[in-house]
Parts: structure tokens; C-alpha cells; sequence
């Protein structure tokens, strides 16, 4: 379907979802507002906001992230206005530290009209965050550097094959899905999981972010990377020699690892309502079916919405199964180990 198809769909179910308590009474004057902070790259996530505007009259104050300190800055912001809440919504381009805010206090349950929608494993059993729109970590191979696709990387830990030694990159391993990704591995492995990390610096480029990677390897600078599927599609669509590949999913392999957004609303915020509001359109399937519809590919986690058309399924595929509360526990010790690895390098 259609993106403009879909928000009018999106128009119907907005209007149709919307009770008594939420809709704009009649000589109400004051302009309704809601505050989202949000580390989806504003050119994917700002189209949404528009919408929500449209539909629901409500005025969106969107704060975005920039690319350098992806998700992080966000995150620093919210626990350090926790006492005085300027944000309601928080739309979280990965899982982990909508865990860890809502550990630190930051945010509250919510209900939405779409929550029983997802599966199990992407809701909060005490009803603080939801996962939805997922992207999977997948390898980039420049195909001019690279013709042969039985020479091409299969595996995250191709990284630190000496066979690759200067040839590939990845993103800093402190922000956004590859800090992630660090602590899915430090979870599954320990501290074990600082050596790949060690090799990989030794052994390939360190770029600030997925981005700068994805265009290293798209400019020829490098052969591959490791990077995420809305940033290896972008290449494809600009008519890069790029090919893109799922990892680890061979027999035997670790599993491709997905790593959804998820949304909060934040604890105390200053306008309930419209956050409810705003939160219930980012969780409508349509909105689901616009990301995937987009550049940036977003891969749908429930079932009946099409999957994005310009990259491979995923469905049937080997994935790595999470456990996302470990990999929240995680997350400290491997940022701390990581960023002292850095510091040793500097």
C-alpha cells in the first residue's frame, strides 16, 4: 500500500479510536500541544508527527537527536529533567534504554487502544514501554570492490577477521543500535564479548556512526560494514554499488538480531492527554506500515502488515533470541568496559 494511502487510513482509525476524553471540545480555544522527544532520524519520524497534527489537532514540539550521540543525549536529557518533566512522549529508535528509564523512575504505564497487538516479548508486563517498527544489524558490501558474493562477509565477527584487516568498519560502540548491539553480546557472553570489540578496532574503521559507515562503504572507502537496515537501504535507493546482507543467519550462526523502536511516556508529563493521544497514532498498524513504506524500511513486528518491499524478509529467518531485561542489565558494564577500551586507544 501506498504511504499517502495509508495515512488516510491512519485518518480514519485515528478519528474512529479517539474517545470522549480525548477529542477537542467544541469552543475550546486553547491550541493543544504535546512534546516528543525523538531519536528516529527526523526525516522518517517528523512525517508521522505531521500526520498526528493533522488528524488530531494537536500541535507536535518534536526534539530530535543528532547522529554523533545517537539516542544518548536524549536519554541524558529526560533523567536530568526527571524531577521537572518538560517531554511527554519519548520515540526510542532502540529497546534497551527505555528500559533502563523506566528503571530510573523516568517514565509510567500507559494503555493504548493497540497494546494486545503485539507480541508478548515487545511489551512491558507492567506497561511502560512498547516495541514496535523494528530494524534489523546488517552487513554492507560495496559490489565494486567486492563482485563475488561467495567472497562476501557472513557473520558480525567478520569484523575481526585479520582476512578483513583495514577493508571494513562499524559504528562507535557508545550510542545509538551498535551500543546496543555491544550490550546484546555482553549479555549472551560477558566480559568474553570485549575482545571481539578489541579485535574489531585493531582489525576495521571506527566511524562515529552508522551513517558515516554505511557511506564509507557506499564512496568505496572501505569494502563493509556493519550497520542497520534503514541506513544500508538508503544506499540501495541512491543507486550505490551496494549489496546488503543478514548476518549470522546460516545454520549454526549467532541469529540476525532486531532491534525494535519502542515508545514511553514519560512519568509527570505536562500534557497527559495528548500524550495518550500521540502514543496511540505511533502504535496504530498504519503507522507501522508507513515506516515500512519509507526510506527508512522498518521492518513491522506484528503480524498482517507488508513487510518493507525493497529489502528481503526477514520472516523465516534464523533470529537471535533476546532477552531484553538482560541486555538491559548489561548495558552499564559493557558502556563502561567499551569506553575504557576507547580511552586506552585515544
Amino acid at each position: 500500500m501506498r504511504t499517502a494511502a495509508r495515512f488516510g487510513i491512519l485518518a480514519l482509525l485515528f478519528l474512529a479510536g479517539c474517545g470522549s476524553e480525548q477529542s477537542i471540545g467544541q469552543g475550546e480555544t486553547a491550541e493543544r500541544e504535546v512534546v516528543v522527544y525523538t531519536a528516529l532520524d527526523r526525516q522518517f519520524s517528523e512525517p508521522v508527527l505531521r500526520a498526528f497534527e493533522q488528524f488530531a489537532g494537536v500541535r507536535t514540539l518534536p526534539v530530535y537527536d543528532t547522529e554523533a550521540v545517537k539516542t544518548v543525549g536524549l536519554v541524558n536529557r529526560l533523567v536530568a529533567e526527571r524531577n521537572r518533566p518538560a517531554c511527554d512522549v519519548f520515540w526510542n529508535n532502540e529497546i534497551v534504554r527505555s528500559i533502563q528509564l523506566k528503571r530510573d523512575g523516568v517514565t509510567e504505564p500507559f494503555d493504548s487502544t493497540w497494546l494486545e497487538s503485539f507480541p508478548a516479548p515487545l511489551r512491558d508486563p507492567d506497561g511502560h514501554w512498547v516495541g514496535f517498527a523494528a530494524r534489523a544489524r546488517v552487513i554492507l558490501v560495496n559490489t565494486d570492490l567486492l563482485p563475488d558474493e561467495s567472497n562476501h562477509p557472513e557473520r558480525v565477527a567478520d569484523l575481526a577477521d585479520p582476512r578483513w584487516r583495514g577493508r571494513a568498519a562499524f559504528a562507535k560502540p557508545l550510542f545509538g543500535t551498535t551500543s546496543t548491539h555491544a550490550a546484546i553480546l555482553w549479555a549472551r557472553d560477558g566480559e568474553a564479548s570485549l575482545e571481539f570489540w578489541r579485535a574489531a578496532m585493531d582489525n576495521a574503521t571506527m566511524y562515529a556512526g552508522n551513517a558515516q559507515a554505511r557511506d564509507a562503504v557506499a564512496d568505496g572507502e572501505v569494502a563493509w560494514c556493519l550497520t542497520d537496515t534503514d541506513d544500508a537501504y538508503g544506499a540501495i535507493l541512491d543507486g550505490k554499488p551496494v549489496r546488503m546482507i543478514y548476518p549470522d543467519v546460516q545454520p549454526g550462526g549467532d541469529g540476525l538480531v532486531l532491534i525494535p523502536n519502542t515508545v514511553v511516556k514519560i512519568a509527570g508529563s505536562p500534557n497527559p492527554v495528548e500524550a495518550g493521544m500521540l502514543m496511540d497514532h505511533l502504535l496504530s498498524p498504519v503507522v507501522e506500515g508507513i515506516l515500512a513504506d519509507s526510506r527508512s524500511a522498518q521492518i513491522p513486528v506484528r503480524d498482517g502488515i507488508a513487510p518493507p518491499a525493497g529489502i528481503d524478509p526477514v520472516a523465516g529467518l534464523h533470529l537471535m533470541e533476546i532477552d531484553w531485561e538482560a541486555v538491559a542489565d548489561a548495558l552499564s558494564p559493557s558502556q563502561q568496559a567499551l569506553a575504557e577500551l576507547l580511552g586506552e586507544r585515544q
